[in-house]
């Protein structure tokens, strides 16, 4: 006799998203269809692709209201805000980015990959021996 296993049904991304509030984060839509999640200072865009799939999108931290981005110079990383505000990031914000990034990819349901969960993953990289370069 074949038994057969029940097919499991994936939630919707509108329920995903809706699932975040009741995982503690802060969940504001945006017009350009990215929802802002926000939890203990850090925030990300989500997005669902092409698929429907959640999408996570440029993870920053706020520094004075504004979502500074992680920036790898080479020699040190930085918090880097679009006004120009440039911090460095210490050893407690990129655990805390990581703790950010891993319970936001388990809420979505998204599998944390080996490579990414080692560590930060930098949005913009500034070497200083490449500056000036084509």
């Amino acid at each position: 006799m074949l038994v057969r296993r029940a097919r499991q049904e994936s939630p919707s991304f509108d329920q995903r998203i809706q699932d975040l509030a009741k995982s503690g984060f802060q969940v504001l839509a945006q017009p350009e269809g990215c929802f802002l999640v926000s939890r203990g200072g850090f925030q990300a865009c989500v997005r669902a692709d092409a698929q429907g799939r959640p999408l996570i999108e440029k993870t920053a931290r706020l520094i004075g209201g504004q979502a500074a981005l992680l920036v790898d110079a080479g020699y040190q990383k930085f918090w880097q805000a679009p006004g120009g505000r440039r911090e460095p990031a210490l050893a407690e914000h990129l655990s805390q980015l990581h703790n950010f990034e891993e319970d936001l990819r388990q809420a979505l349901g998204i599998p944390s990959l080996y490579n990414t969960s080692l560590g930060s993953v930098n949005t913009l990289h500034s070497y200083d021996r490449l500056q000036g370069r084509p």
